[in-house]
């Protein structure tokens, strides 16, 4: 079967990116005591050296040293993830071994060809002798890089493909995953908001910015839209968007915006607030109320929720069946 070049457009390049992170290994990542003989695991005819962890774990060490609160959290934690990416690296062979299980499958060399120009122009400015420095650097021909990125497309798209999309959930296992998740379910109070802001102009008083505000309420009073005024009146950054800020929490704004605004039902507007920078007029375009929402209302989110886990289920059932049949060794 040949994967055509369409299906595999959507698969990210990030793999393949970050394969042209600069070499150069990582400090105090231990891999040398861990691994004395250099080598991690034997999977079929693959073995996973030291240097392929470290090309995987350098970029994400910064992260880890930045998090870790203590040097002893900051060793469990690199550990951790040298035995994920062992892991990953292991999948990745026994993924590409059953993609080629199928004699009739093969990925197309234009897309390779592709990838590879793609990577070439965002990693390396398009300099193509930069390109060939880092493959020197890497020990590797251009011939052993195209099987590299061209297993990284088998990988990710076997992955892809196991990542099904399960259409139907009951209604049963949805209202059975609501009522065990429901402290997942809980929203704060919040307001769709929109504001319409006069600026104080030099030496004007309260006063006149009352009533430029009454003015307005009056004309959204007789039934003009909110958002429609807003455009006309507004001076804030907003204005051409109807004056929209969208979903603010209590805790969002401010005691002066909060507590006459939080006071509203949806589709009513504040009196006139008056500021030191200005007067304000807050309108309710919707409300959400502190609690758990109904089912009725996180149904969709629920589906979603339970149709990854089904997924992740699936896959990995899959790579454990890879694994049971696959030659693996780890040192």
């Amino acid at each position: 079967m040949t994967i055509c070049r369409s299906a595999l457009l959507t698969l990210s390049l990030a793999a393949a990116s970050a394969l042209a992170q600069p070499a150069g290994p990582p400090a105090n990542d231990n891999l040398n005591l861990r691994f004395a003989n250099g080598i991690a695991a034997i999977v079929e005819h693959k073995v996973i050296t030291v240097d392929d962890i470290r090309r995987e774990i350098g970029p994400l060490i910064p992260q880890i040293q930045r998090e870790a609160r203590s040097e002893r959290e900051f060793n469990e934690r690199l550990e951790a993830l040298q035995d994920e990416v062992i892991q990953n690296l292991i999948d990745r062979v026994l993924i590409v071994k059953e993609f080629y299980k199928d004699e009739n499958r093969r990925i197309p060399s234009a897309f390779v060809d592709s990838q590879i120009a793609d990577i070439q122009a965002e990693q390396f400015d398009g300099d193509r002798s930069k390109f060939l420095a880092f493959l020197r650097a890497r020990g590797l021909t251009l011939r052993e890089y195209r099987k590299e990125i061209e297993e990284d497309i088998i990988y990710n798209y076997m992955r892809q493909q196991q990542r099904k999309s399960y259409s139907v959930v009951s209604p049963v296992r949805m209202e059975a995953f609501y009522n065990e998740n429901k402290e997942r379910f809980y929203q704060d109070d919040a307001v769709h908001l929109r504001l319409i802001q006069f600026n104080r102009r030099n030496d004007e008083t309260d006063l006149e910015l009352r009533a430029k505000a009454i003015e307005v309420r009056g004309r959204f009073d007789r039934g003009e839209k909110f958002e429609d005024l807003a455009r006309e009146y507004s001076q804030d950054s907003r204005r051409s968007r109807g004056g929209d800020w969208g979903w603010q929490k209590r805790t969002d704004l401010k005691a002066e915006f909060s507590e006459p605004l939080f006071a509203l039902k949806k589709g009513e507007m504040t009196e006139p607030i008056i500021l030191p920078e200005g007067c304000f007029l807050l309108f309710v375009e919707d409300r959400k109320y502190a609690g758990i929402q109904p089912l009725e209302e996180v149904r969709d989110q629920i589906e979603v929720m339970i149709t990854r886990q089904m997924a992740a289920v699936s896959q990995e059932r899959w790579l454990e069946r890879l694994r049971r049949n696959g030659y693996v060794r780890h040192y």
